[in-house]
C-alpha cells in the first residue's frame, strides 16, 4: 500500500496509521544505512525549518538540526527567550506569521494545545519535539532501536515500562506499541497509572492489531519475558520539585537493577531511556538528591545503565534518524 505524508503534521502517534509508522522506521532505517555509507542524497533543499523550544533539550534540538542540515534545509532555532509567543504574541498569531516565512515547524513546550494551534493556524507541517501529553519523535526512535536489536518482528516483541507510566513517553510507546501489534506492559504504582479513558483507548487499539496491554503494579509481572525494559526520569520537566520526596517513595520498587533484568528470565534483555538519566550523583541534580533523600541513583542503577545491555545511545542516536524520516516523508521532494 503506498504511504503518502507530504503536507502532514505529526503531534501524536494517534493521527499515523501502522502502515505509516512502519513506513517511517523503514524510511528511517534507509536514511541511517545512506548517512553511514556516504551516499545520502539531499531531498531538502531550500527548506526552511523553525525550532521552537520552550522547554531544554539536547536530543531534540541536535536530532531536528543535523537531520536538516543532511537533508539540505535550513533551520532557524527560537528559544524560550527567542520570540514573543505568550507574552506578547498568542500563539495563533506567531503560527500565521511562521507559515509566510518557514516550510515547517517543530514544537517543544508544555502545552499539546500549542501545537495543535500551530498546526492549525500556520498552513505548513508541524512535529511534535514533546508536550506534556506526547513525545512520538522519541516512540520512534525507540522503535527504531528494538528493530536493531533482536531478530524478531515489531509484533511478537515484549516491552516493559517501569516507572510512572502515565507520563509523556510511556504513553507515546504504549500507543505506538498497539498499533504495531506489540506485548506492552505498563509497570508501576496505581498511583501513577494511566486515565482509564486512555487505557480504555489502548485496548481498542489492540483489539484490532492483536497487541496485548498489562497495567500492572507487580514488578514480576510486567518483567516476565519482556525484550526490552524501558524507565524515564521520576519527575518530568515542569513538575514542582516539592515532589521530589513522594516521587521516590512511590518508584523506588520500580528502579532497574541488575535484579530487574534478571526477572525477565531473557539473557538478551535489553535495557532502554530516553534520557537524560540519573544513574549516579555526577549531575547537580543527582548530587542533591543523594544529600537530601541518601540514594546514589534514581530510576536505574549504574550497574545496569553502564551495561552491555543498555542501548541507550542507540536510541539517542535513532532520534536523528527517525526525525530525518518525518522530514522528509513529510516536506522531501
Amino acid at each position: 500500500m503506498p504511504v503518502n505524508l507530504k503536507g502532514r503534521s505529526i503531534l501524536t502517534l494517534d493521527e499515523l496509521t501502522p502502515v505509516e509508522i512502519r513506513f517511517l522506521l523503514r524510511l528511517a532505517a534507509e536514511l541511517k544505512a545512506a548517512k553511514h555509507a556516504g551516499t545520502e542524497r539531499q531531498r531538502l533543499r531550500g527548506k526552511n525549518i523553525a525550532l521552537i523550544f520552550e522547554k531544554d533539550s539536547t536530543r531534540t534540538r541536535t536530532g531536528f538540526e543535523v537531520a536538516a542540515y543532511d537533508q539540505g534545509a535550513h533551520v532557524t532555532y527560537l528559544g524560550p527567550t527567542g520570540t514573543q509567543i505568550g507574552h506578547k504574541e498568542s500563539m495563533k498569531d506567531t503560527a500565521r506569521v511562521l507559515g509566510r516565512t518557514y516550510d515547517a515547524i517543530e514544537f517543544r513546550g508544555s502545552s499539546q494545545q500549542s501545537a495543535r494551534q500551530l498546526a492549525e493556524y500556520s498552513g505548513i507541517p508541524v512535529y511534535n519535539g514533546l508536550t506534556d501529553e506526547a513525545h512520538p519523535t522519541q516512540a520512534l526512535a525507540d522503535f527504531m532501536t528494538m528493530r536493531e536489536f533482536t531478530h524478531k518482528h515489531l509484533s511478537d516483541m515484549a516491552v516493559a515500562f517501569m516507572g510512572d507510566v502515565r507520563n509523556n513517553v510511556a504513553s507515546s510507546l504504549a500507543l505506538g506499541a498497539m498499533k504495531l501489534g506489540m506485548d506492552m506492559r505498563l509497570c508501576g504504582p496505581r498511583e501513577l497509572w494511566p486515565e482509564k479513558i486512555f487505557s480504555n483507548k489502548l485496548l481498542d487499539i489492540a483489539a484490532t492489531t492483536n497487541a496485548r496491554l498489562r497495567v500492572c503494579d507487580d514488578a514480576a509481572e510486567g518483567l516476565l519475558g519482556a525484550d526490552f525494559v524501558y524507565t524515564d526520569v521520576w519527575l518530568s520537566m515542569g513538575e514542582p520539585k516539592e515532589i521530589w520526596g513522594e516521587r521516590i517513595r512511590l518508584l523506588e520498587p520500580y528502579r532497574v537493577t541488575k535484579d530487574t533484568l534478571l526477572k525477565t528470565e531473557n539473557p538478551h534483555a535489553k535495557f532502554m531511556h530516553c534520557l537524560p538519566a540519573f544513574h549516579n550523583t555526577e549531575t547537580r541534580t543527582g548530587a542533591q538528591i543523594a544529600q537530601e533523600f541518601g540514594i546514589e541513583c534514581m530510576e536505574v542503577t549504574d550497574e545496569v545503565f553502564e551495561s552491555e545491555a543498555s542501548i541507550v545511545f542507540d536510541q539517542a542516536e535513532n532520534r536523528m534518524h527517525t526525525i530525518k524520516a518525518i522530514l522528509v516523508a513529510t516536506l522531501g521532494a
